[in-house]
């Protein structure tokens, strides 16, 4: 590991940007969103830098960018100039923001364009909702600390609300009902039950199912399917998942014993005519779902 990552409380400190035009504005925009009070300047004096916690050389001219990284290394000051690591005391890396958690990727300078790709596959991955999930378990913080003093139970019912149904609901936008899953496993109540899944499988082939529907298919207990599924969609389930054809399964009394419950559709799920009858059935019966839509 060449470079240390670290991450830096920028709130309310002053970060000192070199250069002009859309590149310095575009270094200047996530500082300004961590909190930093940016100066920029289209040249280098030497009497922006004291006090700085930060400098970035973004534009300007190259005897600008030489004093900026001289005197910012000289005072021990951070310095990044832009596509030029030989000036660099710190690398910026690709980022990916789900405030509160933060993805960092960096490939040294090596191949910056690598990191990027990187990085987007990681927002493929990691939905917007991981943000919601972090923000509600922050809000439980103090009551997580003082109910389970001991790291270990901490850990163990951090990942189940983590990798459950409390989870399910942040990303299902139904917050209210995942708070209160997270007061009652901190209060020690029985796991609450399941949840449906109602998913869009596309017209057929399995790299046509949504990012969301793949990843929903990796985590179901039982998927419940058509018998003209094709295996391909099927295979994207984890191997111990039950599989079941629609016929004969009962949407709500699975998720009522416990279990995490894809129903796959042939074709867009929010339109699906057995897709909306399964909602108003579950909607009923008070079994939390989700509509996740799939391509026509």
């Amino acid at each position: 590991m060449r470079n240390f990552p670290i991450f830096l409380d920028l709130r309310g400190r002053r970060v000192l940007v070199v250069g002009g035009g859309e590149l310095a504005e575009r270094k200047s925009a996530p500082l300004r969103l961590a909190g930093a009070e940016v100066v920029l300047a289209e040249k280098f004096d030497p009497l922006d830098l004291p006090g700085c916690a930060l400098a970035v050389g973004a534009g300007a001219a190259e005897a600008d960018l030489q004093a900026l990284s001289s005197a910012a290394q000289a005072a021990g000051v951070p310095v990044n100039v832009v596509d030029r690591p030989e000036l660099c005391s710190f690398i910026t890396p690709a980022i990916v923001d789900r405030d509160p958690i933060t993805v960092a990727v960096s490939s040294g300078g090596a191949a910056p364009v690598l990191a990027r790709l990187i990085r987007a596959r990681i927002e493929a991955a990691v939905p917007p909702a991981f943000g919601r999930l972090a923000t509600l378990a922050d809000s439980f913080k103090s009551d997580i600390r003082r109910r389970l003093p001991d790291l270990a139970a901490r850990r163990r019912v951090l990942e189940r609300l983590f990798t459950g149904r409390a989870a399910d609901l942040v990303f299902a936008g139904r917050e209210d009902e995942a708070r209160a899953e997270f007061a009652a496993a901190l209060a020690g109540d029985a796991p609450s039950g399941g949840m449906v899944f109602l998913v869009g499988a596309g017209p057929g082939p399995a790299d046509l199912v949504t990012l969301r529907g793949q990843r929903l298919l990796g985590e179901a207990d039982i998927v419940v399917h058509d018998p003209r599924t094709p295996e391909s969609v099927l295979d994207l389930a984890r191997r111990d998942a039950e599989r079941l054809e629609a016929s004969g399964a009962k949407l709500a009394v699975l998720a009522q014993a416990g279990k995490r419950v894809v129903r796959l559709y042939a074709g867009n799920a929010a339109t699906s005519a057995p897709a909306v009858a399964d909602a108003e059935a579950l909607a009923t019966s008070g079994v939390p779902f989700e509509i996740v839509p799939g391509l026509d």
